[in-house]
């Protein structure tokens, strides 16, 4: 399966439409195997293979998460790469397995905010949406980080606050939406006309 990577493509600048290929052929062949080979190339001493890898992961974990969920460990462990690309891509590939394997996820919570804490923008993007996620899955969960939620929401830059809400509002209910509602609410006077639209159409969604 290496050989159909990006990067023995292209050996100039890789190809990602070769590994999104990869990605589908894995998930509709459901090439447990074959996806076992890709997991194993994350630790490719090439960093090109490794880069290509994770994509073709997190590829998979858009369209069948449950064929990566099994590979938790090894995505929590590349969180501590000095490869920001594969940090912020075992990220992605976290929040795609999260809803299928959400206990395992939030066994490694300490990881991922020790990660979303120092993470580049696409990290914590992602990070945002593996904690959003984990929240909705149960009240324990709700209620260990929701806070961490709420607090990035009252202090991130102010151009992020849309998205990062957008991302939030999956783990939002009957409980927890007043005070949803009312940090967004603090930061109205700072947002752009384009900012509070989007504001605006998920207080209309939430009601």
């Amino acid at each position: 399966m290496l050989e159909k990577l990006g990067c023995f493509i292209d050996k100039h600048k890789g190809d990602e439409k070769a590994n999104i290929d990869l990605a589908i052929e894995l998930c509709e062949s459901e090439n447990h195997e074959g996806i076992k080979e890709i997991v194993g190339g994350l630790t490719d001493k090439n960093t090109a293979v490794s880069n290509d890898c994770i994509k073709v992961l997190y590829e998979v974990g858009y369209r069948k998460p449950e064929l990566i969920s099994d590979y938790c460990q090894e995505f929590i462990s590349l969180l501590s790469s000095k490869n920001n690309r594969l940090i912020w891509g075992a990220m992605i590939a976290l929040k795609t397995i999260t809803p299928v394997n959400p206990n395992e996820v939030f066994a490694n919570l300490d990881i991922i905010m020790d990660t979303y804490k120092k993470g580049s923008t696409i990290t914590v993007d992602n990070a945002i949406s593996v904690l959003s996620v984990l929240a909705s899955t149960s009240v324990e969960h709700e209620k260990e980080i929701f806070p961490t939620l709420i607090d990035h929401l009252e202090n991130c830059e102010v151009n992020y606050l849309p998205q990062r809400a957008e991302r939030v509002v999956v783990c939002i209910n009957d409980k927890n939406k007043n005070l949803f509602l009312k940090t967004l609410e603090k930061r109205v006077d700072d947002l752009s006309s384009t900012q509070l639209a989007r504001i605006n159409k998920l207080k209309k969604k939430l009601g």
